[in-house]
């Protein structure tokens, strides 16, 4: 008996091989076997039929009307032998289709079609298993590459518990729990009352502008709330982990979303520029994520770190927000409660007795193209318009100077006639005008200290040598100083 089930688990195990050699023992794969296969070795394992992958992808591009061909790309499995590719060129079509695959699979994912769009990554991954170890360098970066991709991906769909972005329906819900309540009473009767009120009255200067924005990408207009706890509204605002301006970019994440920097623009503090590049961010954190609160954490700390820590958590966590909140940090803990106490507060103000309050107005401004290179005080001596004003209307200077080639310096509503007629006496900066000296500081030394001795400030300082603040030096430690230089040109006066 015993070796009759021997023999019975020994044909069994034998058929199971044969299958496998086959036809990758995949139930769910069209699989016309070909026995002419097997005697070109330098060929993948494809079969030769209709689901040919190379051959359907040829028949879309001949016919890119037939939208049964097209479906049928989605839809059918790619067979990719898992053991070798010896030819670099069909290795390299193979990794095109995996790219393609991966390119449908986004599609399918932003139209909320979570499971096809796992499918066709799944796919993808099958076709770059079969690139050899022995293939060129170029080859297996590109296959480490989009197995990179592929399970960052697969992470980001699985984390977005099939909700996708779909506007502003999915509104931020206000829940006043001990944890909002906290942040409350801090902004309306604690310490920070006073600075709650300051950021409110700035918000008049830039929030209509941002709510216009947000309502023309059909995002929830509460976010228009969001820079008054990142930088109470301030354009110039600069935080320790050097984020810059209303949205606080750090310079990785603003270049991303194109801000650009050099040495006389960071577009980081233009309002504007910044106010989109926060809407593409946040679009972007929903369709990963596809809740608000969440939006929020990863804004604060990043997505990365929000996404290792949701990999950490049973998978319904965002029926409740607050059991990822349990695990963030302590800064980006407090983050989204801030957020929905002052979406709390600005809609019951009578309540908190700040409804007496009158907020700035908005900036109203115009603009003009302007090709020479100048220093923004003689723009404002000339044309006898504040230099305050024109600080305030264009932040994204750095040394309030206007560099050159093309630059659109934004002057008050109804001054564009005025300055047209005084351009040409506007001094030309010449390049020595503004320099840099160098500084070792010594042991004892601090900022105000020498800034004091070199007549700049500490804030230009800290802008020169990108610190993260005014105690960040080091003994021995070499500095930036911004000098401003005598002109050898003065400005001409009169036609």
């Amino acid at each position: 008996m015993k070796t009759k089930k021997m023999l019975f688990f020994l044909y069994v195990g034998v058929l199971i091989l044969f299958t496998m050699g086959f036809s990758d023992f995949n139930p769910g794969i069209n699989f016309s076997f070909n026995p002419n296969l097997f005697k070109q070795p330098n060929l993948t394992r494809v079969d030769y039929n209709v689901n040919n992958a190379l051959a359907i992808e040829a028949a879309i591009i001949a016919n890119p009307e037939d939208t049964e061909i097209y479906d049928q790309f989605h839809n059918d499995a790619i067979l990719s032998d898992e053991r070798s590719i010896d030819s670099e060129e069909v290795a390299q079509q193979m990794m095109e289709q995996a790219i393609t695959l991966c390119q449908i699979s986004q599609e399918y994912w932003q139209s909320g079609e979570l499971n096809k769009a796992i499918e066709l990554l799944d796919q993808a991954y099958l076709l770059i298993l079969g690139i050899n170890k022995d293939e060129s360098d170029y080859l297996l970066q590109q296959k480490e590459d989009l197995r990179f991709m592929i399970s960052k991906r697969i992470i980001e769909i699985y984390a977005s518990r099939k909700i996708v972005f779909k506007g502003s329906q999915n509104e931020i819900p206000i829940i006043i729990n001990k944890q909002v309540q906290h942040e409350i009473d801090i902004y309306t009767k604690g310490h920070l009352r006073k600075h709650f009120i300051t950021w409110y009255k700035r918000s008049g200067k830039y929030r209509q502008m941002i709510v216009d924005m947000l309502i023309e990408e059909d995002l929830p207009q509460e976010l228009s709330w969001l820079p008054l706890i990142e930088s109470g509204f301030k354009a110039k605002a600069l935080s320790k982990a050097r984020a810059l301006g209303l949205w606080q970019f750090i310079p990785s994440t603003g270049y991303k979303f194109g801000l650009s920097r050099n040495k006389y623009i960071d577009e980081r503090l233009d309002p504007l520029k910044s106010t989109q590049a926060a809407i593409n961010y946040l679009k972007e954190l929903h369709s990963h994520f596809g809740d608000w609160s969440t939006v929020l954490a990863a804004y604060n700390c990043g997505e990365t770190r929000v996404l290792r820590i949701i990999r950490k958590q049973k998978i319904n966590y965002l029926d409740n927000f607050w059991d990822l909140y349990e695990h963030l940090p302590r800064e980006t803990a407090r983050y989204v409660p801030k957020f929905i106490a002052t979406l709390h507060i600005v809609n019951n103000l009578e309540k908190y007795g700040l409804d007496k309050i009158a907020i700035d107005s908005p900036l109203k401004s115009e603009s003009l193209m302007v090709t020479k290179k100048i220093d923004l005080s003689n723009a404002a001596k000339i044309t006898a318009i504040d230099m305050i004003i024109l600080e305030e209307l264009n932040p994204e200077l750095r040394q309030n100077i206007i560099p050159g080639g093309k630059y659109r310096l934004k002057i008050p509503k109804g001054s564009k006639q005025a300055l047209l007629a005084d351009i040409d006496r506007i001094i030309r900066l010449n390049p020595a005008r503004v320099g840099f000296t160098k500084h070792r500081v010594r042991s004892g030394e601090t900022l105000s200290l020498i800034a004091h001795r070199y007549h700049t400030s500490v804030a230009n300082i800290m802008l020169a040598n990108n610190l993260e603040g005014a105690n960040y030096i080091v003994a021995g430690e070499s500095l930036k100083i911004p000098q401003k230089l005598k002109s050898s040109v003065q400005p001409k006066i009169g036609s």
